[in-house]
């Protein structure tokens, strides 16, 4: 029994150690939310899917070089074949043997193209662009999921803001309750000034409650797109104002760009498709009768090889119109491609405006919060002094706690512009 207590104490100090491997994060930052974001879609799979695929179809149009093997037969009976009637010769057994009505074949064929004119490789190059085309159409979904980060990122920031504010509120209302218990205490003040402000103080206290629960809504939602657990002590790191610039970046305009020169490419192949196809070519089985004698009736082995001209008309009689086909197709790319950035210039010039606008109201903020700070001040020493109610005291602090929201809305919905300027430009 020893033994066994002392293997498994022994077991257990060899064993790692668990790790909570979902334990939140202790901070996140805005890019890392992106990453996250990206790499935990579902979407994301089909990245590796599409490569693999790209793979697999470039590998088989590049065997399309190699020799084609190619097996063949045929059993026929046909209702006449050729005779050659001769009269006797005198002296000569001579007789022509006549062929069979029922006729058997079966050959193989082996075939090299001489003459690829470039075909493989064009195929290749339009397999890879339309995986490229793939890729792109893949990363302008996926950009997509920046627009939801940012609203979910800046709501918690805005909340976290809040919170705070609404701290600083209760902490001023305290103030006030001493200032009201030591008036009562002396005689200049009664009760219900003090239970004004503890009425005030426990309605601060819900509004805190009502902020947290918000932004725990907010924080189970962005933690499903991270696939990670956030909780009320994962602190969000405020980012930095970006720098960013009207040009235009995004994943859209290079799926535009691919999609154009794949048209390109496909016609370049419709036009090489229609030259003359050189092959060279040995064929060889059995007949009955033998395909290159056909005096021979009896059932036997052939060969031949040699080189096999092919060309297909067909091809000119409609490659002018696909490629005007091909034409119109390239500039229905183009007209999506236009309108793509003339939306999106629309759109970024409405975010210049808003970006403009807050930056001009936090700066009548920043004279509001100071002006309302000083006036606070002010009330709570006269409240101290019995000069003004607790009622005034209480709307001077709200008006104080107003102007500091309003600012903290102001740069919160500021940053929000100026990454939501970012995220549409794609920079």
């Amino acid at each position: 029994m020893i033994k066994i207590v002392k293997c498994l104490s022994l077991l257990l100090i060899l064993l790692p150690p668990e790790r909570d491997l979902a334990q939140p994060p202790q901070s996140l930052t805005l890019e890392q939310c992106y990453q996250l974001a990206e790499t935990n879609y579902p979407l994301t799979r089909q990245r590796a899917l599409i490569e693999k695929t790209k793979e697999y179809n470039i590998d088989n149009i590049r065997k399309g070089i190699y020799p084609q093997l190619a097996v063949n037969g045929s059993a026929t009976y046909q209702s006449d074949v050729t005779k050659i009637s001769l009269p006797p010769i005198p002296g000569l057994n001579f007789n022509i043997p006549t062929v069979s009505k029922d006729q058997y074949k079966l050959y193989g064929e082996v075939t090299q193209t001489l003459t690829d004119f470039g075909i493989n490789q064009q195929k290749r190059a339009i397999s890879a662009t339309d995986a490229a085309v793939q890729e792109e159409n893949l990363n302008t979904e996926l950009y997509k999921l920046k627009d939801r980060v940012n609203q979910l990122f800046f709501g918690v920031l805005l909340i976290d803001g809040q919170i705070r504010q609404n701290d600083l509120s209760a902490q001023d209302i305290k103030t006030g309750i001493s200032k009201v218990q030591a008036a009562i205490t002396s005689g200049t003040d009664f009760k219900s000034s003090l239970n004004k402000l503890k009425a005030e103080l426990l309605t601060n206290g819900q509004h805190t409650i009502d902020l947290k629960a918000t932004r725990r809504s907010y924080t189970d939602m962005l933690g499903l797109f991270l696939d990670t657990t956030i909780d009320e002590h994962t602190a969000f790191v405020r980012p930095v104002p970006p720098v960013y610039s009207d040009s235009i970046n995004r994943p859209e305009l290079k799926a535009y760009d691919l999609q154009t020169r794949s048209y390109i490419e496909q016609q370049r192949l419709t036009r090489i498709n229609n030259y003359p196809q050189l092959n060279a070519f040995f064929q060889g089985g059995l007949g009955k009768p033998n395909p290159v004698n056909f005096l021979s009736t009896q059932l036997s082995g052939y060969y031949l090889t040699g080189v096999r001209l092919s060309w297909n008309f067909g091809g000119l009689y409609t490659y002018h119109k696909d490629k005007l086909i091909n034409k119109n197709n390239q500039e229905m790319v183009l007209a999506q491609r236009n309108t793509f950035l003339f939306n999106t210039s629309v759109t970024l010039r409405q975010q210049n405006a808003d970006i403009l606008r807050y930056q001009q109201l936090i700066q009548s903020d920043n004279d509001i919060v100071d002006l309302r700070d000083s006036i606070k001040q002010t009330s709570a020493v006269q409240l101290q002094n019995g000069v003004i109610t607790a009622n005034d005291y209480l709307l001077d602090i709200n008006a104080e706690a107003q102007a500091r929201q309003d600012r903290l809305l102001h740069e919160i919905q500021l940053l929000l512009s100026q990454y939501n300027h970012k995220t549409t430009a794609g920079n």
